[in-house]
């Protein structure tokens, strides 16, 4: 049995590196796509996760999901509702939940945007072998349920640093 070698602190920074742009350049494409739909940040997450579950969720999942509470949630959906970009309808097997739906024509409208970005993401990614996906799969998988603990942590972290800490960090460095 062959031992595996460890990576270097080098190659790790990489790794964090490559992944930090990878976030951004998401980051920049739904901010691209926020704007094309004139929606703020909370709203284009929320219908950008109800597109990705096929164009409807529960607003339970839509609240996890988002990191919103119930409240937020309910206001989110309103807005969504109210430029019509969502619809609130019945859940068929539980009435005590309602379905987040995206209207088709916007579902259509969303679709577009995004395949020539799936096409050609899906074109790089068809380069590599099954069991290279199958890797990569396994890292980016593992990897987000990691950060979403770490996240996680941090909410609760006892000693968060007070705001008027930062702010005065900030002005001894000479920024505003």
């Amino acid at each position: 049995m062959s031992k595996k070698s460890r990576p270097s602190t080098e190659q790790l920074e990489q790794i964090g590196g490559a992944l930090r742009r990878i976030c951004e350049q998401i980051a920049l494409t739904r901010e691209m796509i926020a704007s094309h739909f004139d929606l703020q940040r909370t709203d284009r997450a929320g219908l950008d996760f109800i597109f990705s579950r096929g164009g409807s969720c529960t607003a339970g999942e839509l609240s996890k999901a988002t990191g919103l509470t119930t409240g937020s949630t309910t206001a989110l959906i309103d807005r969504l509702e109210k430029t019509g970009y969502a619809v609130r309808e019945p859940d068929q097997n539980d009435r005590r939940k309602q379905i987040v739906r995206i209207p088709q024509k916007v579902f259509a409208h969303c679709k577009a945007l995004y395949e020539p970005i799936r096409t050609e993401m899906f074109s790089l990614w068809s380069s590599y072998s099954v069991e290279e996906l199958e890797f990569v799969t396994e890292f980016l998988t593992r990897s987000a349920q990691l950060q979403a603990e770490c996240l996680e942590r941090l909410k609760t972290r006892a000693n968060p640093v007070p705001r008027r800490e930062v702010a005065a960090l900030a002005k001894a460095r000479g920024r505003p």
